[in-house]
């Protein structure tokens, strides 16, 4: 008999792993592939964007947002720095909070590593998982594998979501929360580039590798949502780059895109600004913009005349443009190049301190199967590492 087993070894089934081992338990992670950290050690470039300095409740999205609160609070970046440190990793911010391994995402995964062997946590990796069955004899569970079967008082499910499906991603949290009669939040693709079709493609086409400044945000200004500041970049598909990322979590069709290339002042004012200048407008345009966007933004408003010979209501349509410039993506790239799955496993089936299963006493979800998903910069990774500590303190 084990005292937990952890099916997943990734960034929370691993911290889950270290820190119930921590605390005395027996515990085996089983890990599908035939290595663990898989998604971490692509992660940021191969130097894994590890955590956030400014994470908080507020940067994830979920159907019952304060769920993350109390595993948030309890281990916190701080925390997380403090293990790298203490592991002597060298490291960098890069830019707003994201902080980077200085040299490879192989020091993270090498350091949950030794605190794994340092817990005696038993990790079996190119292990598949056949079936999950709980006993009713004793409330325990049976974990049928590859290599043969494994009984356990308390089961971790760390399997994470759909996204990323060439690193081995499935549904297999999905079917055993189904299977345990938990709800589920249908998913879909998050932190994942957009594609167009038609002209809107071809638009995408012509400026590919071309990026830019702007704020996006899905819908109008009216629905107050979330809005992020960033660049974008036009792909061979259609727009990728921090802000479309970003922006993807929130985005389902058919709404549109509204993107404010203005993010840190009034177009208005900057056209009027430069009305005696005697340029034209696309000229004028590219003096902020990449020439080549300047110059097919402006291809649409032709005629092209000096700035200065245009009236004061047209100048006005074209500010209100360049500050709202809406557009209607086809979909997105979906799994394959996603981040993070949005949606997943409901929080409210599971008890927010614990993250064990309501009607599952000794059942647990952890990660990113759970229907709490970070933005862009670490947010995800301090999730992972937050909820399994949760869950480890408890198993």
């Amino acid at each position: 008999m084990i005292d937990v087993v952890v099916i997943g070894g990734g960034a929370a089934g691993l911290m889950c792993a270290i820190v119930a081992g921590q605390r005395g338990r027996s515990v085996m992670v089983i890990e599908r592939a035939e290595r663990i950290g898989n998604k971490i050690l692509i992660s940021g470039g191969g130097r894994c964007n590890f955590t956030n300095l400014y994470a908080g409740p507020e940067n994830y999205l979920s159907s019952n947002p304060d769920f993350c609160k109390s595993a948030l609070a309890r281990y916190t970046p701080d925390d997380f720095v403090a293990l790298v440190e203490r592991h002597g990793i060298p490291y960098h911010e890069k830019k707003l909070g994201q902080l980077f391994c200085d040299h490879s995402s192989r020091d993270i995964v090498e350091m949950l590593r030794r605190e794994c062997t340092d817990a005696k946590v038993e990790i079996k990796t190119g292990v598949a998982v056949k079936a999950v069955r709980r006993e009713n004899s004793d409330g325990n569970f049976t974990v049928e594998t590859s290599r043969g079967a494994f009984m356990t008082k308390r089961l971790v499910i760390a399997t994470g979501g759909l996204s990323l499906p060439k690193l081995g991603a499935t549904d297999f949290a999905y079917s055993i929360a189904r299977q345990f009669g938990l709800n589920l939040i249908p998913v879909r693709a998050g932190l994942v580039p957009f594609t167009f079709g038609g002209e809107a493609l071809d638009f995408c086409r012509a400026l590919s590798g071309i990026s830019a400044a702007c704020s996006a945000q899905v819908g109008e200004e009216k629905n107050r949502s979330t809005k992020f500041t960033e660049q974008f970049l036009f792909t061979h598909r259609g727009l990728s780059g921090p802000a479309m990322l970003q922006v993807s979590s929130y985005w389902q069709a058919p709404a549109p895109l509204r993107l404010n290339l203005f993010p840190e002042g009034k177009a208005r004012d900057w056209l009027e600004e430069n009305r005696s200048s005697g340029m034209r407008l696309d000229t004028l345009l590219s003096k902020r913009f990449p020439e080549r966007f300047a110059t097919a933004w402006s291809t649409p408003l032709a005629p092209l005349r000096p700035v200065r010979d245009y009236r004061s209501e047209e100048l006005d349509n074209i500010a209100q443009r360049l500050e709202n410039w809406t557009l209607h993506p086809a979909g997105t790239e979906g799994y394959a190049t996603a981040e993070v799955t949005v949606g997943g496993i409901d929080t409210r089936d599971l008890h927010s301190k614990t993250m064990e299963a309501r009607a599952v006493p000794g059942l647990h979800f952890i990660g990113e199967a759970v229907d709490v998903t970070g933005w862009l910069g670490g947010y995800n990774f301090q999730w992972a590492w937050a909820s399994g500590h949760a869950c480890g303190q408890v198993v």
